[in-house]
């Protein structure tokens, strides 16, 4: 069975992964990038960070189930994940402004009027729903990889209760057959003592005949001589 500190082991590295792939995307990948390639890198930012927030609640599952002798440890790392969590959401959030900003000053009325500048916002929109829709997808696949675990979790203590009740079982069936050979083992020297006794009897019967027939012999005899 998985203990709770594997479990928050396993928790911790997975988010160590998807926070070093915000950090990446933060300091490496967004200040390099301009316009929708920018755009798209931040919103798949606020994802990865969603995710963080779910493993979070994962750990913070997990760490009740720890002994209290060693939880302190757990709790000192959760502490920490919840810092450079919160660093990280500052700097997505700021980097949010900058664009914001820049995007205002792109829609500023120096902007020449194309009339193809209606389209592309069209097509932005579109963009931008597209991937709320995507947002969503990956957080229905986050939390139902989060029922599946969870599922699972409550299969292997379904398992382990079902061993210990044959486990159960089969100390009882065996108790009862002790049991069982017990009382006839019992029964046995019982009539072991009986038949000892009846033979005790007739050993008896058969001293005390022979002490008979040797009285008589020797009466007889001793009758014989005086005649």
């Amino acid at each position: 069975m998985t203990t709770p500190e594997a479990l928050f082991d396993a928790y911790h590295l997975d988010y160590q992964h998807l926070i070093s792939s915000v950090r990446n995307k933060l300091e490496k990948d967004a200040p390099e990038q301009r316009g929708e390639q920018r755009k798209a890198t931040l919103r798949r930012v606020e994802i990865e960070l969603d995710e963080a927030d779910d493993i979070i609640s994962q750990l913070e599952l997990e760490i009740q189930g720890i002994p209290v002798s060693i939880r302190a440890q757990y709790t000192q790392r959760l502490k920490q994940v919840k810092l450079d969590l919160n660093r990280l959401k500052k700097v997505a959030k700021d980097s949010h402004s900058h664009l914001t900003r820049a995007n205002l000053q792109l829609d500023s009325p120096s902007r020449s009027d194309d009339p193809y500048d209606e389209r592309a916002d069209e097509r932005n929109r579109l963009l931008s729903g597209h991937q709320v829709l995507a947002d969503g997808s990956g957080r229905l696949d986050n939390s139902a990889r989060l029922a599946l675990e969870t599922e699972d979790l409550g299969a292997d203590i379904l398992r382990n209760l079902r061993v210990q009740r044959e486990q159960i079982q089969n100390t009882s069936h065996i108790l009862n057959e002790a049991e069982t050979s017990i009382d006839r083992a019992s029964g046995t020297i019982q009539k072991m003592i009986r038949q000892m006794h009846k033979q005790r009897f007739v050993i008896a019967a058969i001293i005390l005949v022979l002490i008979v027939v040797v009285v008589l012999i020797l009466y007889f005899k001793l009758s014989y001589r005086r005649h």
